[in-house]
C-alpha cells in the first residue's frame, strides 16, 4: 500500500522532495493553493483525494474526533524543530504508520519525539 501524505502549512514544503522515495505522490498544501485555506477545507481535500494529513496542529485531531476518519492524521509532536527532525521521524516510523493505516482502527497517529 502506498500512503500519500499531505503536509500541512506548519510543516516545510521541502519534506515532499525529501520523502518522495518512501512516500511517493505526497504533496504540500501550498502546492495545491490550500495554504491559506481553513483546516476543514484541507481535511476535506485530504479525504476526497486519499491523503493522510501530516500536521503539528492539534486542530486536525479535534476535526478527526468530531468527523471520524478518513483521512488519517499524523500528528507530529516535534515542537519547533528543523525540517530534518520531521523527516527523520516519518522515516523511522514508516512501517508503523503504514501498519496503523492499513488496520484502519484509529484515525489519529500521534508521534511524540
Amino acid at each position: 500500500m502506498c500512503i500519500k501524505l499531505l503536509f500541512d502549512q506548519n510543516l516545510s514544503y521541502r519534506l515532499v522532495s525529501r520523502l518522495q522515495e518512501i512516500y511517493p505522490e505526497s504533496l504540500h498544501v501550498a502546492s495545491l493553493g490550500l495554504d491559506s485555506s481553513g483546516d476543514m477545507d484541507v481535511w476535506q481535500y485530504a479525504k476526497a483525494n486519499g491523503y493522510t494529513l501530516v500536521t503539528k496542529d492539534s486542530d486536525f485531531n479535534d476535526i478527526c474526533t468530531l468527523y471520524d476518519f478518513p483521512p488519517h492524521i499524523i500528528w507530529l509532536r516535534v515542537g519547533n524543530s528543523r525540517v530534518s527532525a520531521a523527516q527523520e521521524v516519518l522515516i523511522k516510523y514508516q512501517n508503523k504508520i503504514c501498519e496503523i493505516i492499513e488496520e484502519n482502527k484509529t484515525g489519529i497517529i500521534e508521534i511524540v519525539a
